[in-house]
């Protein structure tokens, strides 16, 4: 795009953002709450400041005090931010019900002009709000207590509030294209409030703790997924669609059918069903790799950890089969090695664990759903530089004795798994020409099912028996 392409683009996004803000202004109930907030919220973090510390005093704690300070300054930046959600929410679906939004879909302007500009506009006020608010904290501190936030801290603080609202915004907006009223947006709202609720409360404990890196960290990553979810909405946005669309039924016989008929796809014999699967693994070539390097980094970040560690108490045990029989006396094994049954317990867990890591991966956009099984890998690496460090044996020779004999055929049916949940949150950012948001992800999530079906629970199955019989008995033959 040249300058001057660019600059008429700018124009037209800037016309809807321009109309929208000016709408927000005159709007008596968006700006009386952010006034409040503005105003109020700040002076009361101050008062609460100042009597925290003339309670902690007494008992000289001052450090208490000193890091609540960071953490007010951030709830202070929070809440008016959070007030975005609303406006975003109300942009297209209460624009739809006022019977408004016909003239602005018919201007002469691209779905991204539309789009970008309405998110600009749910953005402007509120963040400028917090800002304001956050200036008045920090004023208020510095009079009354003489506290003054470094430039790093004060930087951070404002990214968190600006990144979370972006993601919130992101996402708000997103439900409002599809929500056919600001009744059904405000119900699905909770997709976002509770996901940002758990997120305020991670950042809340590193603050406290003043791990400023994982608060870094953490604002890249919400920045990444507001990214993504903007690249959603913008994939999945569709005027004409946004015009007709009036009332949404919710059928579950279409849901079930429309989920089976692309589960099955057009096989009509399991020989039939497995070739399709094949040319689906054949679309995971790219995910694999970027699945195969999370995992060998999960092990490696699980083997800087236990480097930070004293690791003096560890001892080694004379015989593994003495300490796997103490293991079952004492209740400590969970399952019965050597067994059907344990086979079968291991191969249930497994796949309940990573049932329950796509759920959560369903509402993180598939985030969740490859951390989760990462964790394992980060597990092995440190255990095994913990059993190196302390002298058992070599990190390789107990890979290849407890790891490897089972590993075999997990680490692949992990990685195909890893791979198709990547995927799987990859698809929500392409478009879909001709299908609804809902059609879109029923058969992506049809085709993820496919791969886990046909190919993962089996992987896995074999992988239980193998760690249930073979890998004990190679470990305690060849290490001990």
């Amino acid at each position: 795009m040249n300058r001057k392409a660019w600059q008429t683009w700018w124009r037209g996004t800037w016309l809807v953002a321009r109309r929208e803000i000016r709408d927000q202004i005159r709007d008596w109930r968006i700006v009386t709450p952010l006034i409040g907030l503005t105003l109020f919220l700040p002076l009361l973090m101050n008062f609460t400041a100042q009597q925290v510390v003339h309670f902690v005093q007494k008992y000289g704690a001052d450090i208490v005090a000193e890091r609540l300070f960071p953490f007010l300054m951030m709830v202070v930046g929070f809440f008016p931010s959070s007030i975005s959600l609303v406006v975003a929410l109300e942009s297209f679906a209460g624009e739809r019900e006022r019977r408004t939004i016909e003239p602005l879909l018919a201007a002469p302007l691209t779905d991204a002009q539309l789009y970008v500009g309405k998110l600009l506009a749910v953005l402007f006020l509120p963040l400028s709000v917090s800002y304001f608010a956050v200036g008045v904290y920090v004023l208020g501190m510095h009079l009354k207590m003489g506290w003054w936030p470094s430039p790093t801290l004060l930087f951070m603080v404002l990214l968190l509030t600006t990144v979370q609202a972006v993601m919130m915004v992101c996402a708000a907006v997103v439900i409002s294209t599809q929500a056919t009223s600001v009744r059904a947006a405000s119900l699905l709202a909770s997709l976002i409030i509770i996901p940002v609720a758990l997120l305020l409360q991670w950042e809340s404990m590193m603050m406290f703790w003043q791990r400023y890196t994982v608060l870094w960290a953490t604002a890249a990553a919400v920045l990444v997924v507001a990214i993504f979810v903007s690249r959603i909405g913008l994939a999945h946005f569709n005027r004409e669609d946004l015009l007709g669309r009036e009332v949404d039924f919710l059928s579950i016989r279409w849901i079930g059918r429309t989920f089976w008929e692309a589960f099955r796809g057009e096989a009509t014999s399991l020989k039939a069903w497995y070739a399709q699967i094949g040319r689906d693994l054949k679309t995971l070539r790219a995910p694999l790799i970027m699945a195969v390097g999370l995992m060998i980094a999960a092990a490696a970040l699980g083997v800087w950890l236990v480097g930070q560690m004293p690791l003096d108490g560890l001892q080694r045990p004379d015989n593994l089969q003495e300490a796997l029989q103490s293991a079952k006396t004492s209740g400590g094994l969970p399952i019965a090695l050597g067994s059907w049954h344990g086979a079968l317990s291991l191969w249930w867990h497994n796949i309940r664990a990573l049932l329950l890591a796509a759920a959560a991966g369903a509402l993180t956009f598939g985030v969740l759903g490859v951390l989760v099984p990462l964790l394992p890998y980060a597990i092995i690496g440190g255990g095994l530089a913990a059993m190196a460090r302390v002298g058992w044996f070599s990190p390789w020779k107990g890979f290849a004795a407890m790891i490897l004999p089972h590993g075999i055929v997990e680490i692949p049916a992990m990685a195909i798994f890893i791979a198709a949940t990547l995927q799987l949150g990859a698809s929500l950012a392409s478009p879909a020409p001709g299908e609804t948001l809902g059609t879109f992800w029923l058969r992506a999530w049809a085709r993820w099912t496919r791969i886990f079906v046909g190919v993962v629970m089996p992987m896995m199955a074999v992988a239980a028996v193998l760690e249930t019989w073979l890998t004990p008995w190679v470990a305690s033959h060849w290490l001990f």
